[in-house]
């Protein structure tokens, strides 16, 4: 991805919004229950894109297939973990952490998710639809009014 806000393929790449240190005019808006919201793009597509034309532009699809995907997202899972690491329960925000941890969080949950995508395509899963679909189950599973507040396994809850 690019440095300073220079364009790639056809999209603005803005490392300070990335990390939380967008001015005024470029932070994320409040969500309706006023906590923190994504910005509108990329959508998962154009990161899907943008990951395709830049493994294409290596000749690494030789080595992205779903295993060695599925291992890579591990270990860059374990990479955001070690910054979590012996730090006890971290605030949401993150409000005791430097610009530059914040920023090399940022690094790593992208790599998480740039193999997510990456390992979804290889699968052929949609997966903002699979997220729909999954989110569906779940309010099944976990009807509101029967688990409001509690943290059980949805086999404990008694009907």
């Amino acid at each position: 991805m690019a440095a300073g806000g220079e364009h790639v393929n056809g999209l603005k790449a803005d490392p300070a919004a990335a990390s939380g240190r967008a001015g005024a005019e470029r932070e994320p808006a409040a969500s309706a229950a006023g906590g923190f919201r994504f910005s509108a793009g990329p959508a998962l597509e154009d990161i899907r894109r943008l990951q395709a034309e830049f493994t294409d532009e290596r000749d690494w699809n030789q080595f992205h297939q779903p295993r060695n995907l599925l291992l890579a997202l591990v270990g860059e899972v374990g990479e955001v973990s070690e910054l979590f690491q012996w730090r006890g329960e971290v605030a949401e925000g993150l409000p005791d952490w430097t610009q530059s941890e914040r920023e090399h969080l940022a690094h790593e949950l992208s790599d998480v998710l740039i193999y997510l995508v990456e390992l979804a395509e290889k699968c052929r899963v949609d997966l903002p639809q699979a997220v729909l679909a999954k989110m569906a189950l779940n309010r099944l599973k976990y009807p509101a009014s029967k688990v409001h507040g509690s943290a059980k396994k949805y086999t404990e809850y008694k009907d």
